[in-house]
């Protein structure tokens, strides 16, 4: 189940809006997807991230994929725990498994994405 209170990306990337800043992981779809997380590629502190661009890498069992940004702005906090346990967001990808906060440079991107009905239609219509 999707949460209501974010906001979802077509790369299947979430965000939660807390004034100018926004947390980012992936969703239940996507780490469920991946199957075991075995590594997280994390990006710095400070660095720029462009919305559609590229946060990081998740490895798993399955595949390497990217993780991809909703919004365009300024990473201001990494999840550092996800290098010793990456396993962290297939337990619990919309809380503990979060990835960064990026400080956003345009808040109008957020109109742009989906709220959790709609995320869900595209799970199920891009199956």
């Amino acid at each position: 189940m999707n949460p209501d209170n974010l906001k979802y990306h077509k790369e299947h990337s979430w965000v939660k809006v807390d004034g100018n800043r926004v947390t980012i992981g992936i969703t239940d779809y996507a780490q469920e997807s991946l199957g075991d997380i075995v590594y997280m590629d994390l990006p710095e502190a400070d660095s720029s991230v462009e919305v559609d661009g590229e946060i990081g890498e998740i490895e798993s069992t399955k595949a390497t994929s990217s993780v991809i940004s909703p919004i365009t702005g300024t990473i201001v906090k990494v999840n550092d725990a996800l290098e010793d346990a990456p396993e962290t967001i297939n337990e619990d990808p919309y809380g503990k498994g979060w990835i960064v906060v990026v400080e956003m440079d345009n808040a109008s991107e957020l109109g742009g994405l989906m709220d959790a009905e709609e995320y869900a239609k595209f799970v199920e219509d891009n199956k």
